[in-house]
């Protein structure tokens, strides 16, 4: 009996050690959080930049890597070059991170940005009223003037004024200020926007438009293209109000670390340097 009693007690203590084997978690295991930490300003090692890579000289795409262009990340074999491409690049550095560029679509930038698909925007926004109700701006990395592109036979050619464009039919771009300030302009036909500046050239060289609304310092580089087009520009007071100064960049509302340090990056950039990487762009850009 003592032997059959000892046995049990013994196949008991056994079954009961398995149990706690089983239950109790491997003290090398990894949870996903500890495989895969969260970035924080201590940790970070990339820093994800969303842009269209459509959007000459600031940002296109290419098919052979270079010293200064990056690779697209969820674009295999494309790889990303231009202006923002080069102030992402000194942004990353002076944070210690590897710069990654996503290619996303102009109107899903700032949803992207706010679901943490990627940490900064660098696309040639400008700081909008609107949208500095979804998002941070950095300090300006670019300032900018608007103008109207036209065919170099248009009867608008000769126009010094956006009040001088009556009756004409003007394209913008979709969601960006380059299409809601065509209401600035008097008794002209507002088009439905197209959703890149490539259309819009396309448009002005079909001549389903009179005219479109432009960045002025792009002239060079879209009359390099198009010789047979004209960019319009204008004195203080005859042209658009914009409402900002320039191209920002875009970061997650409430992220005032990530703030503060790329505005701390951009302050590491002069402007000699700045001129010198936006002529470095548009000589460089598709052609």
């Amino acid at each position: 009996m003592r032997r059959i009693i000892a046995i049990l007690l013994a196949a008991l203590m056994l079954l009961s050690l398995a149990a706690c084997a089983a239950t109790a978690p491997a003290s090398d295991a990894k949870t996903p959080a500890q495989t895969e930490p969260a970035q924080t300003e201590e940790n970070r090692t990339v820093v994800r930049v969303g842009m269209e890579c459509a959007y000459a000289p600031n940002n296109w795409q290419e098919t052979t890597a270079s010293e200064t262009n990056l690779p697209i990340e969820n674009v295999p074999g494309a790889y990303a070059e231009g202006y923002d491409v080069q102030i992402a690049r000194r942004i990353a550095d002076e944070m210690g991170c590897e710069p990654v560029i996503v290619m996303l679509a102009w109107d899903g930038l700032i949803e992207a940005l706010n679901q943490g698909q990627i940490d900064l925007i660098i696309a040639g926004m400008a700081d909008t009223a609107a949208r500095r109700e979804a998002i941070y701006f950095s300090d300006p990395y670019h300032v900018t003037q608007y103008g109207i592109m036209v065919n170099e036979d248009s009867a608008y050619v000769g126009a010094t004024s956006i009040n001088d464009f009556e009756g004409a039919s003007i394209l913008g771009q979709k969601d960006t200020q380059l299409d809601t300030v065509i209401d600035q302009m008097p008794g002209v036909e507002h088009l439905t926007p197209v959703a890149s500046v490539p259309n819009m050239i396309s448009r002005l060289q079909e001549g389903t438009c009179d005219g479109i609304v432009v960045n002025i310092e792009n002239t060079p580089s879209y009359l390099q293209a198009n010789p047979d087009f004209v960019v319009i520009s204008f004195e203080n007071g005859q042209g658009f109000d914009l409402g900002f100064v320039g191209a920002c960049v875009g970061i997650r509302m409430g992220d005032d670390e990530m703030l503060s340090s790329v505005n701390a990056a951009l302050a590491t950039i002069d402007q000699p340097t700045r001129d010198t990487l936006w002529n470095t762009a548009v000589e460089n850009q598709p052609k």
